[in-house]
Parts: C-alpha cells; structure tokens; sequence
C-alpha cells in the first residue's frame, strides 16, 4: 500500500514507489517462500501493477494479490507506505475508512437540475454521470398563466424529486453511504416527504443553491458540516468506552483482549488512529516486536489488524478515534459484551 497523489507531477512518481514496493515484497517473498511460490506472487502483482491508469489515482492505492486473487483499489485517504505479507489480507485502511473517515454523497438538489457527488472527507471522490445531472424537463414546459400553477409546480416538483430520489437509492444500492443535500430551506423538506430511505440522509443539510459551482468546492463546505458531525459520532462512541470503564467491561491488556475476542467476548475494539504494532505469537501469547524485525519470518505485521479482523469474524465492531483520545490506555481498549 501507497499513498498516491491526484494531479501531475505527482501520480508521474507513484508508479516508481510502486515499483520500489513490489521489488520489496519480492525480496522479502524470496527470503521467506519457495522459488516457484516467489515467482507466481511477483508475478500476479507485476501484472496487476501494469493495469494502474495511475492519472486517476486518489490519495493511496492498495494492491491485494494470493495466488487466487489479484486486485486494487483506491482510497481517498493517506496511509502508510509498506509491504504486508501475512496469511490474511491487511483490511485495516479500507476498515479505518470505513469507520473513522467520512465517505457520503453530496446531493447538490435544485428544483430543475440535481447532481450527485460522492465525497471523502473534503475531497470529491468522483461525481456521477448519466443520469445525473438530472434535468426536470416538465417543470421548464409549466404555462404560467394557468391559475392552478402553484398546485401543478408542487406536483411537479415532488415528481421530480420522486425520480431523483429513485436514481439515489440505486447509487446506493451499490455502495450503501449516507447522503448530504445542499439546496435552498424550501427544498430540503419537500425531499424528505417523497425520501424511500429517509435514515440514509442527514439530518442537516447545507443550505444553499450550489448547482453551479465546481464539485470540490462545494465538497468542502460540505465537510464543515461532516466534521463537526464525526466529532459528536466520535463524543458518543468514547462516552461507550468510559461508561464501560465504570462498569467493569473494559480491557485494556492487549493479550488479554486478545484471549477476550477468541472467545467472542469483545463487544466493539477502540484503537488510535496511527497505532501500529509487529507482533509474533508465542504459545497463544503475543509478544511486541521491533520495526526492525518487522520483516522477520513469522512476525505479524500489525497485531491490531489482526486482532480487528478476528473481532469482526465474530459480529464485533471498531472505533478510530484521532491521536491522543486514548492516551490514558496506550492507544487501544475493548468493551466486552459481559
């Protein structure tokens, strides 16, 4: 995994980083794995490093290959550069994207036009094409002089925003995130009448009419709104972890959270955001190892990915919460669910 740039010079580098980190897994393959093992791995990955169009390259991009699969994507959001080599597959970026990072889309809703951003944090992910933008084509044909126009605009626009709605949700469908809308006070009512998925969407939105402007600025306005949304989602979430303090369902010992989640005793896992650890387990026990021996065999590359991904396989949850938020348990806690 890398992190990557959107625009020139940059992504013109990416490629090379990427090529430094293959030779890495490459080497480090050799050392630990048969011959023929190395060469099919570095072989898949090779490949799939040749179909990277890096020109559409986001912030990071993470390559996944066994001798089953080989596959990559992209992520909006910064991470570590490093090779990972272990029986699973490292999930905790697109885990921590999930959870701690703000993935939504931006319905940008007037009364004759709609489009439809999808964003990360404050920056566009991509805006979509057919059918948006939308374009209520009846409103534009009203006669204005029928006396019953107000009733007929109303009828029109609820139609509208029927159609639009319904284009949503099969966006949705896809890739299930909340959506912001930014339209005028009037509007944002009216859309919630007709919504199928009210849930999906907030419970603010950015009041103006944003139908002109260029996508990313009005991703970042919009992420005013979304910040200050995380960091009350964040407020609640610790308010859990130290209300669990209280009543003695907290752990705090990482082998002992570790027992904890073998035996689906771990409710949800709270871990600061940068927080990694190699690791080696020794007879079901784990024991912290240096970065220098990071690449040694045997060594888990991060003992709380793995220990994320195992609480997960039991219906288990996790929080990121920013540097510092968990300073008082050395960056990682659990509440148990008895």
């Amino acid at each position: 995994m890398l992190n990557t740039h959107r625009t020139k010079p940059g992504y013109l580098k990416d490629e090379l980083t990427l090529k430094n980190l293959i030779k890495e897994a490459e080497d480090r393959l050799m050392a630990d794995t048969l011959k023929k093992d190395t060469t099919a791995l570095a072989d898949r990955l090779k490949t799939l490093a040749a179909q990277i169009d890096h020109s559409h390259n986001l912030e990071s991009l993470l390559l996944f290959v066994n001798h089953d699969i080989a596959e990559f994507t992209r992520l909006p959001i910064q991470v570590t550069d490093r090779v990972i080599i272990d029986n699973t597959f490292t999930t905790r970026d697109l885990v921590r994207a999930m959870h701690m990072e703000a993935n939504y889309y931006v319905l940008v809703l007037s009364q004759d036009k709609v489009r439809l951003i999808e964003a990360m944090n404050d920056k566009v992910v991509k805006e979509f094409g057919a059918p948006f933008p939308m374009q209520n084509t009846q409103f534009d044909n009203i006669n204005t002089m029928e006396p019953v126009v107000s009733s007929r605009q109303r009828n029109l626009i609820a139609e509208f925003f029927n159609r639009v709605d319904k284009e949503v949700n099969a966006i949705r469908n896809q890739n299930p995130l909340p959506v912001l809308i930014c339209t005028v006070g009037e509007n944002y009512p009216e859309y919630l009448k007709i919504a199928d998925q009210k849930d999906s969407i907030f419970d603010t939105f950015l009041n103006n009419n944003r139908i002109a402007d260029k996508a990313q600025a009005i991703v970042s306005d919009a992420w005013k709104t979304m910040e200050a949304h995380i960091k009350e989602r964040n407020a609640e979430r610790k308010s859990e972890l130290l209300k669990a303090v209280t009543h003695n369902k907290f752990l705090s010992d990482t082998n002992e959270i570790f027992k904890a989640i073998n035996e689906g005793r771990i409710q949800t896992l709270f871990v600061e955001k940068g927080l990694f650890q190699p690791a080696v387990l020794e007879n079901g026990k784990i024991k912290y190892v240096s970065d220098a021996e990071r690449n040694d065999k045997d060594v888990i590359d991060d003992i709380y990915d793995e220990m994320i991904e195992m609480n997960m396989d039991f219906g288990g949850d996790v929080v990121f919460l920013p540097k510092g938020e968990l300073a008082k348990f050395n960056g990682f806690g659990a509440i148990t669910r008895y």
